[in-house]
């Protein structure tokens, strides 16, 4: 009983709630976050509305007056005393507010399919290296109306850690993509917002890369952080490495010793490891046929 109780209570509370839950409006949707100014109206509708506020106080204002006994001029003052105090505290300030769906109608339509557009993300997760995983993850994504764009491949201790690049809805959040994710079977799952330079692949980009290491053999440790889309760690932070948990990665060079990359949260792949690795072999190839080269 006690807890058909609560059941019941919580009912209440949700559908009060539900209710009294703030609605979606036009100031709220439009307002800038610094000044909560909303943005101009269109002039042609801003307008139309001032004439549809303003035209019958106009009309009741010149039909009190006119039956007056007063003189011409008198006639001509009141009216336009009144009409335009009222112009200015009555039916300006009651269009914006009355009319303001209307009148933001443009920028609220194009507002809501920005909203509405697909986002990019890209998506970690690891899968059991058996028949059907792959087809399992992608059904889960599909069911959510999640597009896969991009996928790349590499095999991990435990299975094979999978990496997509994700057209998702624009109203869908990180906790929802994970969800489809785990339901599809993957584990570890990670997600980042991404920009459609995610869909050059890795090895495009690692041959881009390789022809300006080509030009500078010492862009190697920048071109490095850029492939991997990591930070260099300073020298005077290496010692004080903690345990290794994949999201550091050490690469050699020929003139300044090992060069450590740090991306937190977000461990390296073997194969972003070895298109590193052989970036450092192409500098140091480089490097010393320049040095054999240059005269004693």
């Amino acid at each position: 009983m006690e807890s058909a109780g609560n059941a019941a209570e919580t009912a209440r509370t949700n559908a009060w709630l539900m209710k009294h839950a703030p609605r979606a409006t036009p100031a709220a949707e439009l307002s800038c976050e610094v000044c909560g100014q909303m943005p101009d109206p269109p002039k042609a509708r801003l307008t139309a509305a001032n004439v549809a506020v303003m035209l019958p106080i106009e009309l009741l204002v010149h039909a009190l007056v006119v039956e007056t006994h007063l003189p011409y001029v008198a006639k001509v003052l009141v009216l336009t005393l009144t009409a335009t105090v009222l112009v200015i505290w009555v039916a300006e300030p009651s269009a914006a507010r009355i009319l303001r769906g209307w009148l933001h109608a443009p920028a609220l339509r194009r507002h809501r399919k920005l909203e509405a557009a697909p986002a990019l993300w890209r998506a970690r997760t690891v899968l059991q290296d058996q028949p059907g995983a792959l087809e399992k993850v992608t059904g889960a994504l599909a069911r959510n109306g999640i597009n896969i764009l991009g996928i790349h491949v590499h095999p991990v201790p435990g299975g094979v850690l999978d990496e997509f690049v994700l057209s998702a809805p624009g109203a869908m959040d990180e906790r929802e993509l994970l969800a489809a994710l785990h339901d599809g079977g993957g584990s570890r799952a990670h997600v980042w917002p991404t920009t459609a330079l995610a869909m050059a692949d890795g090895q495009t980009k690692a041959l881009s890369l390789a022809a300006r290491i080509a030009d500078a053999p010492d862009e190697l440790p920048l071109a490095v952080a850029e492939l991997l889309g990591a930070r260099i760690v300073p020298p005077s932070d290496v010692p004080g490495t903690a345990a290794d948990d994949g999201t550091r990665l050490k690469i050699p060079t020929a003139w300044h010793g090992p060069v450590v990359f740090s991306r937190p949260g977000e461990p390296f792949t073997p194969a972003e490891s070895a298109r590193a690795h052989r970036l450092a072999e192409l500098a140091e190839i480089l490097a010393h046929k320049s040095a054999t080269a240059s005269p004693n």
